[in-house]
């Protein structure tokens, strides 16, 4: 049985490389925590010298017309579907409305020439905001931005800022690194497409940048207790020509996979968001191997250009990290 994934990711993330750059004002509470990506706390009878401490972004009180802003550097370039504005545990302190704008550029910008550059658009015009609540918008597709500028209205606190799109990576310039460049990494437009379980944690952690910080950082199906075994279909970045593959294990020791295989498939007609199906050109990419616990197999790969990959163990389990280096094709 299939189970399909979203399509979307955060692309603002921590964890991807996001980063609240600059902003007008943080108070009470640094713009950092809204690009963190765990989720938002509170801590009963916490002070810090400026007032209560609060996990997220938070303004002092504005006496003046105008309105609070901060700029963040999106950790993939991409184009932009939705937005969540996370106002968690700010109850009597959150903005009224907010608004986003974009932004593309091609350098490195100074922080503060990016808050005025003339190229800022509005893709989310002023919205009316709850209080301790996951404010969900759409918004319509505009081309590759690499900047959002959060407008809050007039002031006030937010936890977190979670930008929903789909990566749009320089693949011109990755194309002309003379090494080979990891084809799923969802930095590079890898993205899960569907798997067959996903009871412990979701497939996107296995094309993460960062190295595995726990067990809980990977991908994880339940204890099967029937026929069969468990597998994830990936859609690489750019079609692309495999050399070597990493399997990684980190962190999984009573609960790693006996074995492991990989398929390749070939089908850059297919909708990139759908999943190539059993009757698709599937090949042998990597036969059976066994795997160890807690240990990085690095494996080398022979095969011609493909656009999906299909990790499948044997018989469930848990993997940490998979990388598939090899040349845009």
């Amino acid at each position: 049985m299939s189970v399909p994934l979203p399509s979307l990711i955060d692309l603002a993330s921590a964890r991807v490389g996001g980063r609240a750059i600059v902003a007008n004002d943080e108070f009470f509470a640094p713009k950092r925590n809204l690009v963190s990506p765990r989720a938002p706390v509170f801590l009963e009878g916490r002070y810090t010298d400026r007032g209560k401490w609060m996990d997220g972004w938070e303004t002092r009180r504005r006496r003046e017309p105008g309105h609070d802003w901060c700029v963040i550097r999106l950790g993939i370039p991409g184009e932009v579907h939705g937005a969540t504005v996370d106002t968690a545990y700010f109850r009597g302190n959150y903005p009224e409305a907010c608004s986003l704008d974009a932004l593309t550029v091609a350098r490195t910008v100074a922080p503060r020439a990016l808050a005025t550059h003339s190229g800022w658009t509005e893709i989310l015009p002023r919205a009316p905001l709850r209080g301790d609540a996951a404010n969900r918008f759409s918004i319509a597709p505009g081309g590759r931005v690499t900047h959002v500028r959060l407008n809050i209205h007039p002031d006030g606190g937010v936890a977190r800022l979670h930008v929903w799109g789909e990566a749009r990576p320089d693949w011109r310039r990755l194309a002309r690194n003379r090494r080979a460049v990891d084809l799923v990494a969802v930095t590079h437009g890898g993205l899960p497409l569907a798997t067959s379980d996903q009871f412990f944690s979701n497939p996107l952690n296995l094309l993460m940048p960062d190295a595995p910080t726990n067990m809980g950082d990977g991908w994880e199906t339940r204890r099967r207790r029937g026929p069969g075994h468990d597998w994830v279909v990936i859609r690489l970045g750019h079609r692309g020509i495999p050399a070597r593959v990493e399997i990684d294990t980190t962190h999984f020791k009573g609960n790693f996979p006996e074995s492991a295989s990989l398929d390749g498939c070939d089908t850059p007609a297919l909708d990139p968001r759908s999943a190539p199906g059993d009757d698709a050109p599937w090949r042998e990419l990597l036969p059976r191997i066994r795997l160890r616990a807690d240990a990085r197999h690095v494996i080398p790969l022979e095969g011609g250009a493909m656009t999906h990959l299909r990790l499948n163990i044997f018989p469930d389990g848990g993997v940490a990290r998979l990388r598939l280096f090899g040349k845009p094709a």
